[in-house]
């Protein structure tokens, strides 16, 4: 009675899940609309027609073994000897590659030696198996020269390093090929950019930032609340730009600007800077000191053109930690 009442109960969650997700249309589930459907068809009607044919090949010479089998029996008894069956071709296959030796001749390799009826007879290896033995050891003999004697082989870390080091340079010439653009943080203003602003949002949110500051950067545990005017490291724009870029390590803010491009850290920048007063659900308790930002006219991000220092090795990643 208690399997059946949790059977019961686990039922509606079993079904609760199975349709919680979206099912996707593929030849198991649809299989009469599957565009490859046809294909299908045509390659199972192939398959099984191979087999049918094989099939019955194998019963047409079963059939006509059994007939020539049964013309040597008759022709064995009119001549009056016995029979003896011919072997087929497996059994001389099998016979060859293991060297069997006869029954009607074990007295050339008998050893004279008896023990309770059981005769030790020479039987040597099978051809097979010192064919395996002499070809490890010719290929071994190989290995050693090619990979150890004379190096005209790599071995498989120095061939791993090889390959790291040609994809370090296929790099280093793909980011020489294409240079970015330096962010001056002393001459940077913010002028609520929406594109800027936009793509900060996403790194924000898409990745570590909320994980610390929460995705409207109301602040948790770790991370300080972005939205109202308390910084610990300075709420102006280069100050939280230089904060991004050189992270704070003793408070577990990573030095975003070595792995981030600049553009990306000055867009988290705009963005940080318009939560400004957006008064999120249940934010965290002020820290640091108050910063009461100065009125100054808009001004256009100074961008230029030029190998930058803060140009990641590569990949991307986002801000975390305390402003």
């Amino acid at each position: 009675m208690n399997r059946i009442i949790l059977l019961l109960l686990i039922l509606p969650a079993v079904s609760f899940g199975q349709t919680a997700a979206p099912e996707t249309k593929n030849f198991w589930t649809d299989p009469f609309n599957d565009p490859m459907l046809l294909l299908y068809v045509v390659s199972a009607l192939v398959f099984l027609t191979i087999i049918l044919v094989m099939v019955v090949a194998m019963q047409m010479l079963r059939v006509l073994n059994l007939m020539v089998k049964k013309a040597a029996e008759e022709k064995a008894a009119r001549e009056g000897r016995a029979y003896i069956p011919e072997p087929t071709l497996w059994e001389n296959f099998w016979q060859q590659v293991n060297a069997f030796v006869p029954v009607t001749e074990e007295k050339s390799i008998d050893l004279g030696h008896n023990y309770d009826g059981i005769r030790e007879l020479d039987n040597h290896l099978p051809p097979w198996w010192k064919g395996l033995f002499y070809g490890s050891i010719i290929w071994g003999i190989i290995y050693l020269i090619m990979y150890h004697v004379t190096t005209s082989l790599p071995l498989s870390g120095e061939e791993y390093d090889q390959q790291v080091a040609d994809a370090e340079a296929a790099k280093k010439a793909h980011l020489a090929s294409q240079p970015a653009a330096v962010i001056d943080e002393n001459t940077l203003m913010y002028d609520a950019n929406s594109e800027f602003i936009a793509n900060g949002k996403k790194v924000f949110t898409g990745n570590n930032c909320q994980s610390c500051h929460r995705e409207d950067g109301g602040g948790n545990t770790v991370g300080p609340n972005l939205t109202d005017d308390f910084w610990i490291h300075g709420g102006t724009i280069k100050e939280i730009f230089t904060t991004i870029k050189a992270g704070v390590v003793e408070k577990g803010m990573p030095a975003w600007g070595k792995v981030m491009s600049p553009q990306d850290v000055r867009d988290v920048t705009f963005f940080v800077m318009s939560l400004r007063g957006t008064n999120p659900p249940y934010p965290k308790a002020p820290q640091g000191n108050k910063f009461i930002p100065e009125k100054t006219a808009p001004k256009a991000d100074t961008t230029i053109t030029a190998r930058s220092p803060l140009t990641p090795e590569g990949g991307t990643a986002t801000p975390q930690g305390s402003n």
